[in-house]
């Protein structure tokens, strides 16, 4: 893999415009909300997101937030429970925390006047595949991340030291000696700023356009990740991407997820002959953990030549799915779909990646004064398959960690660096054809499944564009895609790497665990790839 350039416009710090804050948090989800929230108190801070605020994932979220509340649950299940889901890859002193923190840290949202549903006077706990118990609080029914969202982001709009920057997108950390010191971004105008801060955070979410059809928003192409790779910061795990099973096939809707929930309420997956496959595939049957289950869609799929496969909600009670899933519900019935009555076509498709920026336990990356949480991150806690329901709570359980440790340090005073910048050529290749090339080459070669011939294909298609980073981005959708490019070819780089099938990570020429493999990729620019024994 050639050498990376280090930022993707050339630039002199002396001559841009610049402001100060105390904490720059890029990424307005529940990660980057949560911290903002959380720190505001003693610390001003501001929020740069690259479009409106609520275009994010967290908006999207439908199944909802795990926490062991339950009467029958306890946070050694819950941690059971997400280091079986992590396929033996999960760090036990980062599942440790998500599940004991994760009670307070939902019920400080309740206190905040998030409205998660009740039912007879309890709180309605649903079940999800791979949990043992009912533990995943939901609110407005399927629409569980968009009420965290807004009840965040009111709150986070009355306090006097959050300043949120919208239609602003970060292009690079400012780095020196190894040490940062805020971010060149790019300003609604298309003009070049500085924000210099005493911590930076990380919170802009994951890198979902890195194939054709995903779960995630237009604005997920990876871009903190990136960023944070050029900076010299570690990333890992980056081989695991997880493909939710069941996403709507149908021409009015790209990238509709089918919540898991609606399985945990007892409906079941159909092929196109009408037959019920799970049972076939694991005890756990369409409970089972989302890497298997997919892989199951995908084979009945491949053996029928099919499309999709089907949903089927039928047999559940009409009044229940109205209730428990009106957003699923009301989309369907706006495409000519009855959930009450019609079988729903679905497929997997791209939806969480579990790599990340490696963090510790309190968001710190290896670049001082760097923080990074939520989807960008990675502490280790998913292994190399995500629990399901476990992504929201991540969000406010390692970030919450992350104001404290701000919080209880000491923030450096500014330091004026002469940062400039000069190693990009002027001009550039056409950036359409790698905008399209990039979720075609890992679709096709680096998605559900893998193999050493098409890896080194995609390796070497991927190649072919590399010279578009040699060249400035002139804007926000040529930034976007000289992002991807880079984390495409890390992610083929890991997937060549780990040669066994682990969790999200399958290879058809290596299709069982290897206990070799018990260990994970460490990537950071400009230095030896590094391994780690879990």
């Amino acid at each position: 893999m050639k050498e990376v350039p280090r930022y993707l416009v050339n630039f002199s710090l002396a001559r841009l415009p610049r402001e100060e804050t105390d904490i720059l948090i890029i990424g307005s989800g529940i990660a980057g909300l949560y911290t903002a929230l959380k720190a505001a108190g003693r610390c001003r801070v501001a929020i740069v997101t690259k479009d409106d605020p609520g275009k994010c994932a967290t908006d999207l979220a439908q199944g909802g937030i795990a926490a062991a509340l339950g009467e029958a649950d306890s946070v050694e299940l819950h941690v059971q429970d997400t280091l079986a889901a992590g396929a033996g890859l999960s760090d036990p002193a980062a599942a440790a925390v998500l599940a004991a923190e994760g009670p307070g840290r939902v019920r400080e949202l309740m206190d905040w006047g998030i409205p998660f549903d009740y039912q007879g006077g309890r709180l309605a706990l649903g079940q999800e595949g791979a949990h043992s118990r009912r533990r995943i609080l939901h609110a407005g029914g399927d629409a569980t991340g968009a009420a965290i969202w807004q009840g965040l982001a009111a709150r986070a709009a009355g306090e006097k030291n959050i300043r949120i920057l919208p239609e602003t997108m970060v292009l690079d950390l400012l780095v020196a000696g190894g040490e940062c010191y805020g971010a060149l971004v790019l300003t609604p105008d298309g003009s070049l700023r500085a924000v210099l801060a005493r911590a930076t955070v990380l919170a802009s979410g994951g890198a979902g356009r890195l194939y054709p059809v995903t779960t995630n928003p237009a604005v997920a192409t990876g871009d903190g990740l990136a960023m944070a790779y050029r900076a010299g910061a570690e990333v890992m795990d980056l081989e695991f991407y997880q493909f939710h099973p069941t996403v709507l096939v149908h021409p009015g809707s790209h990238g509709f997820l089918i919540t898991e929930a609606v399985r945990g309420e007892g409906a079941v997956l159909r092929n196109q002959a009408g037959e019920r496959f799970m049972p076939g595939y694991h005890p756990s049957a369409e409970l089972a953990p989302r890497d298997v289950v997919a892989r199951a869609i995908a084979r009945e799929m491949a053996r029928q030549g099919s499309g999709s496969v089907f949903l089927d909600l039928t047999h559940l009670d009409g009044k229940l799915v109205e209730r428990r899933f009106p957003t699923i519900t009301s989309t369907c019935r706006r495409l000519g779909l009855d959930p009450r009555r019609d079988w729903l076509p679905v497929a997997p498709a791209a939806h969480y990646h579990m790599g990340g920026v490696r963090t510790d336990l309190s968001g710190r990356t290896s670049i001082e004064s760097l923080y990074a949480g939520g989807e960008a991150a990675c502490t280790g806690v998913h292994g190399a398959n995500r629990l399901a329901s476990n992504s929201l709570l991540e969000g406010v359980v390692f970030t919450g960690r992350i104001a404290d440790d701000l919080l209880n340090r000491k923030l450096r005073h500014f330091t004026t660096h002469g940062l400039e910048y000069n190693g990009l050529r002027e001009g550039g290749p056409a950036l359409e054809e790698a905008g399209a090339a990039v979720p075609a080459i890992m679709q096709r070669r680096v998605g559900l499944a893998r193999d050493a011939e098409g890896l080194a294909e995609a390796a070497a298609a991927l190649e072919v564009h590399w010279p578009l980073l040699d060249y400035p981005a002139r804007g926000r959708r040529e930034a976007e895609v000289r992002n991807l490019l880079l984390l495409a070819r890390l992610l083929t780089r890991a997937a060549a790497w780990r040669r066994e099938s682990r969790g999200a990570h399958y290879r058809t020429d290596f299709p069982e665990p290897d206990a070799a493999y018990r260990k994970r990729l460490v990537l950071a620019r400009g230095k030896e790839d590094r391994e780690i024994p879990v």
